[in-house]
C-alpha cells in the first residue's frame, strides 16, 4: 500500500491516533522567533495540527497554504478565509510549480519530508520558497525495536541521510528528541500503528512473522525519534 493510500485511509481516524504528531508539531512551534508573519506555507499540513498550534500560541498571518498529499486529510483540515488547500505530492517532479511563483516568510514541515524518495532533492525545491524554514523529522530509529525483533528495515530516512542533505543546503541548528508511548498489548500498540496513518514498515509481515512479533516484543512502549531543524541560512 503506498503511504498516501494509507494517510488516505484513516484520515478520519487519525486525530485520535497521532498522539505523538500533536506533541512534535506543538513544540516545533515554540522554536519560532516572530510573532506575525505574511505568507506561512505548511509542507505535509496533514489534518492541521501546525494550523491549530499557530493560533493557540498568538501568532498572526495572513495567508497560510495548507499543503498534503492526502486529499482526505486537506478536507478534515480547517478552512478559512486566510487558508489555501492545496493537494501535491512532494515525491512528484515539478510538484511544486503551483505555488513556486509565491514567496513565503515561513515554511513549516513536521512529521512529513522523512517520507521523501530523495530528500536531497525535496529539500533543494523548498529551499527557494521561503525566507525561514523550520522542519521536524521522524527519524529511522522511530519502532527502532519493532524493527529489530521484526528483522524488517525501516521505510523513513535515517538521522544520518537526513543530516546528509540538510548539509548540503542548509546552515541550521538542531535538537534531538526522543518520545515514548506506551500500550497495554502489542495488539493494542499494532492497532495504533495502522491507524495512526503508516504501517511502520508492519504491512510487509506474514502472518507467522506478525505472531512472532506480538509473542517476543521485549517492551510495553513505542519509541519515537524526532529531529527538529531551525534552518539558520543557506549554502
Amino acid at each position: 500500500m503506498k503511504i498516501v493510500e494509507e494517510f488516505s485511509k484513516f484520515a478520519y481516524e487519525y486525530n485520535k491516533y497521532n498522539v505523538i504528531q500533536k506533541e512534535v508539531a506543538k513544540k516545533l512551534i515554540t522554536f519560532l522567533k516572530r510573532k506575525n508573519y505574511k505568507q506561512v506555507l505548511d509542507i505535509g499540513s496533514g489534518d492541521g495540527e501546525i494550523y491549530r498550534n499557530l493560533i493557540k500560541q498568538n501568532i498572526e498571518f495572513e495567508k497560510f497554504v495548507a499543503v498534503d498529499f492526502s486529499k482526505e486529510m486537506l478536507e478534515i483540515h480547517p478552512s478559512c478565509h486566510s487558508i489555501q488547500k492545496i493537494c501535491l505530492d512532494f515525491n512528484k517532479d515539478n510538484c511544486f510549480e503551483k505555488i513556486a511563483t509565491k514567496r513565503f516568510d515561513l515554511l513549516l514541515s513536521s512529521s512529513a519530508l522523512q517520507w521523501s524518495e530523495d530528500i536531497t532533492s525535496v529539500l533543494l525545491n523548498l529551499s527557494s520558497l521561503a525566507d525561514a524554514y523550520y522542519f521536524s523529522f521522524f527519524t529511522s530509529n522511530t519502532f527502532k525495536t519493532l524493527h529489530n525483533t521484526a528483522k524488517i528495515n525501516s521505510p523513513i530516512c535515517s538521522k544520518e541521510v537526513i543530516l546528509k542533505a540538510l548539509n548540503k543546503i542548509f546552515t541550521y541548528e538542531l535538537e534531538l528528541q526522543e518520545y515514548r508511548l506506551e500500550f497495554n498489548s502489542v495488539h493494542e500498540m499494532l492497532r495504533y500503528i495502522k491507524r495512526s496513518g503508516v504501517s511502520g514498515g508492519v504491512e510487509q509481515l506474514t502472518y507467522k512473522q506478525m505472531k512472532n512479533l506480538m509473542l517476543n516484543y521485549p517492551l510495553n512502549y513505542l519509541e519515537f525519534e524526532v529531529l527538529f531543524i531551525n534552518v539558520t541560512g543557506k549554502i
